[in-house]
């Protein structure tokens, strides 16, 4: 403290931090990027445990028999879905009574704001069958959930029959302490959204649906099963949801540890564990398995139909069954063994899961990345705004230089004035309130002028008001103000650099992946424009750096760690469905990431733009 208390060590340590500014930016960021990249290497990472005691043994007999008897009812399933053109809604019906069920239908609708290409669908409507197990040893205030999604072709019909198998023999157990839930929604997240807000009495996105006859207790957890193939190779877990939302890390700690004592290979982000950590191709392969990771949580949508039971603060993750080129095969009974054991000791939960991690990375299923060992990558970076305010305030508040005979450049005294900084400040944000809400309230206007689909009029008007931005701000103080001062960009700057800080930081906290992405591409745009520095080759790093252009790279990145490149033809088209699906998913289960893009992030870094033409 007295280092700060002391004004002559304090401006000591002012001058020092102002004079090597630049190099300690540098520095700060080459060691918050090669933390970041360390974060993978097995030596660094915490070994997944378990941190709930009443989960905390797998000690429990698992005696599912009937995967035989559940691949049959999938094929009937499958066969009565054909007939019908879609949900089997009267079968599934019967069936599940014949199973003993309570069971109970919903009816649901929803027009989308323009049609999703990729799916090819536009005015949705479905029904969603659900069937409750009532807790025969318990007062039945709370319940789990297990879902399998009804979806087009021959995709899931054996998760469908698993499921309505385990419905049959858990009927037949007495030591269920909650209600059980076995749902079969359409339309996938459509159709998990009408169910989560039907069950809640919630209409968040506008959906019609029909209310919901019965209900269960206090939703605890829930399984979403994802099955195409009556033998599998491995079990992959789903977990990034909506925002970039994690399930208790326990969740995870239990599927891996039943996995582990079954005797069933699992995955996460498709990858397999290895155990040459100490090699470079196994530190390559953590690194890989990371950073997929990182790409889907930073992507905002949900991965699977879990994803919307987290904003309810209901624990949930999607297994899918993967049936690969391995020789090691899973039967259907070894996976309803899997799915009875991980139920049971979900059964014995006395509260919800709450004493592990919610927030953590895992380059494997066996260890993961808490929040306090990622966040000081994050901080590392902001702290370069920080000091680049710093350098600005002192700038700003240091007395002007004299000239030789004792004479104050004028220029160094004048002020700016509130309009020329306030003016920059209006319009980005008017740009960005503009990209936010004309792409779809046009789409009808470009469909009738030019020879395009609705989709594609939406995702080209986002383009061109994104583009046309570029041509805005950096002629706005010289149209309204005259021209700006050598103050004046300082000020702009100090103001967008603090701005910048406090939108990562909060991004951060939300959505780790998201704010490190964001600070790798901005934080040295933020740091480094100026009006002096070369204009056509900052503006080229800039616009490289911006977030469209992030984007873009970003959608080859994640092919090439799938291990799926494709074309720049092919990566183009897949961008503009990119963009067409982060609106969707906004309009349909209010997904954060395109308005975090469009009002904060993209204005932010036209200010910066401004910034680099000021005149």
């Amino acid at each position: 403290m007295g280092l700060l208390s002391d004004p002559n060590r304090r401006r000591a340590l002012i001058s020092l931090l102002t004079r090597l500014n630049a190099p300690i930016c540098v520095v700060c960021y080459m060691a918050g990027v090669a933390w970041f990249m360390g974060l993978a290497f097995e030596p660094f990472t915490l070994r997944t445990y378990m941190s709930e005691n009443a989960m905390g043994s797998t000690m429990v007999e698992e005696r599912f028999p009937a995967g035989e008897r559940a691949l049959a009812t999938g094929r009937e399933f499958a066969a009565h879905k054909k007939k019908a053109g879609g949900m089997p809604v009267d079968w599934l019906v019967k069936t599940m009574q014949s199973h003993g069920l309570e069971v109970f239908t919903q009816r649901f609708s929803r027009t989308l704001p323009f049609p999703d290409e990729n799916k090819e669908r536009y005015m949705v409507k479905g029904t969603n069958v659900y069937g409750i197990l009532r807790a025969p040893r318990a007062s039945r205030t709370e319940a789990l959930v297990l879902s399998a999604p009804c979806t087009p072709g021959d995709n899931n019909n054996q998760a469908v029959g698993l499921l309505l198998g385990l419905a049959q023999y858990f009927r037949s157990q007495v030591f269920w302490a909650k209600d059980i839930i076995f749902l079969v929604n359409e339309h996938d997240l459509i159709g998990m959204q009408a169910w989560l807000e039907g069950y809640h009495h919630t209409n968040t996105t506008g959906m019609d649906w029909s209310p919901l006859q019965g209900r269960g207790g206090s939703i605890q957890a829930a399984l979403s099963l994802e099955l195409s193939s009556d033998v599998i190779t491995s079990l992959d877990l789903v977990l990034e949801g909506l925002n970039g939302q994690l399930p208790n890390l326990d969740l995870v700690n239990l599927f891996y540890a039943f996995c582990q004592k079954i005797g069933v290979l699992c995955t996460t982000q498709g990858k397999l564990q290895r155990n040459d950590w100490d090699s470079v191709s196994g530190y390559s392969h953590a690194v890989q398995t990371m950073m997929l990771m990182v790409m889907k949580q930073a992507s905002g949508r949900s991965w699977g139909d879990h994803g919307l039971f987290l904003r309810y603060h209901i624990e949930a993750a999607t297994i899918k069954g993967i049936n690969s080129f391995r020789q090691y095969k899973t039967d259907i009974t070894t996976i309803g063994r899997l799915m009875e054991g991980m139920y049971r000791k979900l059964n014995n939960l006395l509260e919800r899961l709450h004493q592990s991690y919610f927030f953590y990375l895992m380059p494997s299923l066996s260890h993961f990345v808490s929040i306090g060992y990622y966040m000081p990558a994050f901080g590392l970076l902001a702290v370069i705004l920080l000091l680049r305010a710093l350098d600005l305030w002192v700038q700003l508040t240091a007395p002007p230089p004299r000239t030789e005979d004792g004479v104050v450049d004028p220029e160094q005294m004048s002020s700016p004035g509130v309009l020329s900084v306030l003016t920059p400040l209006v319009i980005s944000h008017l740009t960005g309130v503009a990209l936010y809400t004309l792409p779809i309230r046009f789409q009808e206007m470009a469909v009738e002028h030019f020879p395009v689909s609705e989709t594609e009029a939406v995702v080209l008007t986002a383009i061109a008001v994104y583009t046309a931005g570029l041509a805005l701000p950096h002629n706005t103080n010289r149209l309204l103000s005259g021209g700006g001062t050598e103050q004046g960009w300082k000020v702009l700057k100090l103001v967008a650099v603090l701005y910048l800080a406090v939108l990562l930081g909060c991004t951060a906290l939300i959505n780790f992946s998201l704010g490190f992405i964001l600070a790798i591409t901005l934080v040295p745009v933020a740091a480094f424009v100026t009006p002096h520095v070369p204009k056509f080759p900052s503006a080229f790093v800039m616009i490289v750096l911006s977030p469209a252009c992030t984007l873009l790279f970003s959608v080859f990145f994640f092919q090439e760690l799938q291990e799926m490149p494709i074309s720049f033809l092919d990566g183009w088209m897949l961008y503009l469905s990119v963009i067409s699906q982060g609106i969707l998913d906004h309009c349909l289960y209010g997904s954060l990431v395109y308005p975090l893009i469009a009002l904060l992030v993209y204005p932010c870094w036209l200010i910066f733009w401004n910034i680099l033409f000021w005149k």
